[in-house]
């Protein structure tokens, strides 16, 4: 007698091939942040806020100090082992005409470039102009206080941030439901500063970066949402994307 598993043991195969294949993924791109933090800011997470944010959620993530240590001395150049990346900007549109910026670090442009291409059929990828004008490039700082009733405008101040917006779970996995969540904007220079200021006053950062705020969004229906977020998606997905910035809500 033949003995064919079931379909519950066949879908359940598959439901943890993609998680791994997805984990591998999520690991892969964490490694990688740590290696651009310590080439950006230094291989002393104490003195490179980015880098210390990276390594932590790379802990949560449970990726192995060795992995760690490795992509540290990769970015800062220490050791054997250099970081050879090449670091591109690509902008066009979104479905419905959102702007997007796509910031990619690749170790072979030709392979990248064509790729990136075919993701953008959906949209417009940039051949002339810009579109950077419609963003302000800003330090952010995301952050989360056990308090749900802390003074966020307060703590933007003392920390040495322009603006603060409410973050919630919803927006970002990383903020505890219960928590206060919020997004500090500020000086490109200052994001050191600011996290560090944050992380001494009970916050928990949990992304340093410099990046882009839209300067406006374009009014858009839930279908048309949906739509320009699965294209997003798409793009987040690739190996190579680092961050995908777009002007929608």
């Amino acid at each position: 007698m033949l003995d064919f598993p079931s379909m519950g043991r066949q879908w359940l195969h598959a439901k943890r091939l993609v998680a791994g294949l997805k984990k591998g993924r999520t690991t892969g791109k964490l490694v990688r942040e740590i290696s651009v933090a310590a080439k950006m800011g230094g291989a002393d997470p104490a003195m490179n806020a980015r880098l210390f944010t990276a390594v932590e959620k790379a802990k949560k993530e449970s990726v192995t100090k060795d992995a760690i240590q490795r992509a540290i001395n990769k970015g800062a150049g220490i050791g054997d082992e250099k970081m050879i990346m090449d670091h591109v900007v690509y902008e066009g549109r979104a479905p419905h005409n959102v702007p997007v910026i796509v910031e990619v670090y690749t170790d072979n442009v030709n392979r990248t470039a064509p790729e990136i291409r075919v993701l953008f059929k959906k949209g417009q990828l940039a051949t002339t102009g810009s579109n950077k004008f419609l963003f302000d490039h800003v330090g952010l700082v995301e952050a989360h206080h056990p308090d749900a009733n802390i003074d966020r405008e307060t703590a933007a101040i003392e920390a040495g941030a322009n603006e603060v917006e409410i973050l919630t779970h919803d927006q970002n996995d990383d903020i505890p439901a219960e928590a206060a969540g919020a997004k500090f904007i500020c000086e490109r220079t200052a994001v050191h500063e600011v996290s560090k200021w944050l992380s001494a006053n009970g916050w928990t950062v949990v992304t340093s970066e410099i990046g882009y705020v839209p300067k406006q969004f374009p009014e858009l229906s839930e279908a048309q949402q949906n739509e320009v977020g699965e294209f997003l998606h798409t793009l987040d997905e690739h190996d190579d994307v680092h961050r995908v910035w777009a002007a929608v809500k």
